[in-house]
């Protein structure tokens, strides 16, 4: 029987590690094939990992240890947390984990840390920081756009540039925009309404609001950025999915001096009518590998939402890729 020995000097680190009903122990448990109990040992808590493989028990101590450092810093764990230490431990990737210690984006109009809450985000962030331009894409509940408007909200406190600028498409998803009530600006504003949260998080509503007065917060629809150019700015395209090759190619090019732009969409959800193509997957295609553009995909494993979010995302890609086969091997493996 091989045993490994996590300390955590505290019975309130110990609790947050075993999670509510020691849901989260029991977890690490069945993802190694150990048994996780906890004791007094010299005045303090201890963790102790037991099983019979020497491997498998080293695994599930090293993401006991991964989990009491992060109980040391928040009150609680996440149930999605403690599954992607475990899924990344699992897969070799436990030395990543490390790069996410510290690193606080910004803080929020609350006080509250911003971070990368995975190696994925981490490595968009750092992307953002050292490129001009960044195209970020991948599945829903990444981060994508929460992260970009960190990142721009924290040029601007910084005075790195003078004004933000957010946009995307409006594109009608089903409903008619000209049979929604309201002037044009209340017609669009659902549209936008993801980027007013992001922004109302990191500022707070009412620091928010003088900004956009005095216009160093801009939140328009992607049609209103025609033959401008933006100096001095950090400029975010969301939901570049449903933007047209043509648009695509007009954003970019209002990129002005000292400027930086950062594109976000997830290619599986656009809503451009039948056999429009869309702009964003033109452009991952036809920017790659020109300097100071950088490409970031996200995976499922950057999901940051409900731990099922993911198994959604990797149900529907399996469904996606069992579409796109050819008929002859589908009739294979139906037998008809």
């Amino acid at each position: 029987m091989e045993k490994e020995i996590v300390r955590t000097e505290s019975s309130d680190v110990t609790a947050r590690v075993f999670g509510v009903c020691d849901a989260y122990a029991h977890e690490v448990e069945q993802a190694f094939g150990v048994d996780i109990r906890n004791r007094s040992e010299g005045g303090g808590d201890a963790i102790v990992i037991t099983g019979e493989d020497g491997a498998d028990v080293r695994l599930a101590a090293t993401v006991i240890e991964r989990l009491r450092d992060e109980a040391r810093a928040v009150s609680e764990l996440s149930e999605q947390r403690v599954s992607y230490i475990i899924n990344m431990v699992r897969d070799g990737q436990s030395e990543d984990l490390a790069a996410l210690d510290g690193g606080t984006v910004c803080l929020t109009g609350r006080g509250k840390p911003v971070k990368a809450k995975t190696v994925g985000q981490k490595r968009y962030v750092d992307a953002i920081a050292k490129n001009t331009v960044v195209l970020g894409v991948g599945p829903a509940g990444t981060g994508k756009t929460f992260l970009a408007v960190a990142m721009a909200v924290k040029a601007l406190r910084n005075k790195e540039v003078s004004r933000i600028v957010l946009t995307r498409p409006a594109i009608e998803a089903g409903e008619k925009l000209g049979f929604l009530p309201g002037d044009l600006q209340s017609k669009i504003d659902p549209y936008l309404r993801p980027l007013y949260d992001a922004l109302y998080e990191m500022m707070g509503a009412e620091n928010y609001a003088k900004h956009v007065e005095k216009q160093i917060i801009e939140i328009a629809p992607l049609a209103y950025m025609r033959g401008r150019t933006l100096d001095d700015s950090f400029i975010i395209l969301d939901e570049a999915q449903n933007a047209t090759p043509e648009q695509m190619k007009m954003f970019l090019t209002r990129l002005g001096f000292n400027s930086k732009a950062v594109v976000t969409g997830d290619l599986t959800q656009t809503d451009l009518p039948n056999g429009q193509k869309s702009g964003l997957a033109a452009a991952v295609k036809i920017l790659a590998g020109i300097e100071d553009v950088k490409i970031h995909y996200f995976t499922e494993k950057d999901v940051v939402r409900h731990k099922l979010v993911q198994k959604i995302i990797l149900a529907y890609e399996r469904y996606e890729r069992e579409q796109q086969r050819p008929r002859s091997v589908k009739k294979e493996r139906t037998g008809k």
